[in-house]
């Protein structure tokens, strides 16, 4: 069982839709059963909400379903639980450092370094701005978790 924990500041945005097209690819790859998936936050400014409905309007276009996910904050606990935690960006990946246990720190790495073709290190974050933000970054998340299944299968294999 591979375990893959997304980050990002209020697990409402990037983390839900990595979290739900990950599910979804694992899916149509037939690892559902192989990996275990869930999202957090580094802040608790959103804790029990679903995730914003401009994420949950893109995913859906795209045929994934993230209504029922609900944001919690990243626990001490998840360091030692997940093989992978994923950082949306730099900010989340330092305050993923600030809190994480010595000897799990090899676990925390950005996300997007599963689609080095991209040229971009960060997910941005959408919240502020308008829908073609969240389209962009879907796209992102979906590059990075195509590249993230890859490696799955390689450890699985």
């Amino acid at each position: 069982m591979v375990k893959v924990l997304f980050v990002c500041m209020g697990n409402i945005c990037r983390s839900p839709t990595a979290e739900g097209v990950f599910r979804h690819l694992a899916g149509q790859h037939g690892l559902e059963s192989l990996v275990e998936i869930d999202s957090a936050g580094t802040h608790a400014y959103h804790i029990g909400n679903p995730p914003d409905r401009r994420s949950q309007a893109a995913t859906l276009r795209r045929g994934i379903d993230i209504s029922a996910q609900q944001a919690r904050r990243v626990e001490v606990a998840d360091f030692e639980t997940f093989d992978y935690i994923l950082a949306m960006d730099e900010e989340n990946i330092e305050n993923l450092h600030a809190l994480c246990p010595p000897e799990h720190r090899h676990k925390v790495r950005l996300f997007l370094e599963f689609a080095p073709h991209l040229g971009s290190r960060e997910v941005p974050d959408p919240y502020y701005g308008g829908l073609s933000g969240f389209e962009r970054v879907l796209d992102m998340i979906e590059a990075a978790a195509e590249g993230l299944i890859e490696e799955v299968k390689r450890r699985q294999l």
